[in-house]
Formats: structure tokens, sequence, C-alpha cells
């Protein structure tokens, strides 16, 4: 039988790890240090968002690398690890638990990231919870991760030919 996200959240194997690279990945050179979180990280870094306000998965991960000494949060695990932590959260309000009760995900899940549309709860809900909350906008993302995808996106057109 599978494992509910309550027990993957709650039963996590492994600790927080800081690992050293010994090669480039994501950006990051060798010798560089990466965090490996863990699903309650990605939950109680959730609930310290304040009602009403956005903040980025990107600022998650730094947040997180901050607090473990790295200078990364490895993206690959915090993307399954905040997954855990969001459907652990809708598990919980599916079981009777009110919004307020949970770790408030939608607070930083954007819509329209890849992520929202693996959700159970789709990208709809974060919208529905953003809109209740009075914070229907985007996340803030961190001024380079803003610039980085400006220029990914402007390659991508010129390699295509398109016209900006």
């Amino acid at each position: 039988m599978a494992r509910s996200f309550i027990d993957k959240h709650d039963h996590h194997k492994h600790p927080v790890q800081v690992e050293r690279l010994d090669k480039a990945f994501a950006g990051l050179q060798p010798g560089q240090t990466i965090v490996i979180a863990t699903p309650k990280d990605f939950s109680a870094a959730f609930k310290r968002v304040p009602a009403g306000k956005l903040r980025s998965i990107e600022a998650v991960r730094a947040s997180l690398a901050t607090k473990y000494g790295a200078d990364a949060a490895c993206p690959l695990t915090s993307g399954i690890f905040a997954r855990i932590a969001a459907e652990a959260a809708l598990e919980r309000i599916a079981a009777g638990a009110k919004a307020s009760e949970v770790a408030p995900f939608w607070r930083v899940i954007d819509p329209d990231s890849p992520l929202a549309e693996k959700l159970s709860c789709g990208p709809d809900f974060i919208r529905e919870m953003r809109a209740l909350e009075g914070a229907a906008g985007k996340s803030k993302a961190k001024p380079n991760a803003t610039k980085r995808k400006a220029s990914r996106l402007k390659a991508k057109k010129s390699k295509r030919g398109d016209r900006t």
C-alpha cells in the first residue's frame, strides 16, 4: 500500500544533509555546499509567511541554505519536499483540518508553476486561497531569479528567430 503524504512528511527517513559538491550542479561550482532539507523544513517555511503575503520558492530555498550554512538548497529535493509538505497539508484539510491549521503552501507555490500543476488540488486551489487572503498576485521572486528567467526567455526567442 502506498504511503500517505502525511506519513512521508511526518516520518521522513533522512535528517538534513549539507553536502560539498564534487562537480557543477544547478548553477553551483565544485566545492560549494548544498543543503538537502526535509519536508518539515518546508512546512515550517510556509508557516512563516503571513496571511496576505507571498514568498517565492527561491526565497524559501535561500533561507534554508542560510539556516543550514550552505551556499544553496538543492532545487531537485526542494521541489520534491515542497510537494510532500503541500500534499500533507491537503490531506489534513481533507481529514477535517481548517486551512488555518495547516502549512499554507499556497503562499509560496506559484499557481503558474509546474509544481502547482502536479499538486492534487491543482493551481485553482492556490489562486482561490490567495484571493481569500488578499494576495492574488505572483510570489515575489528574488530580483536575480527574475532577470535570469527573462534572459532565458529572450535567448529561447532569439534561437527560434522570434522578434521581441
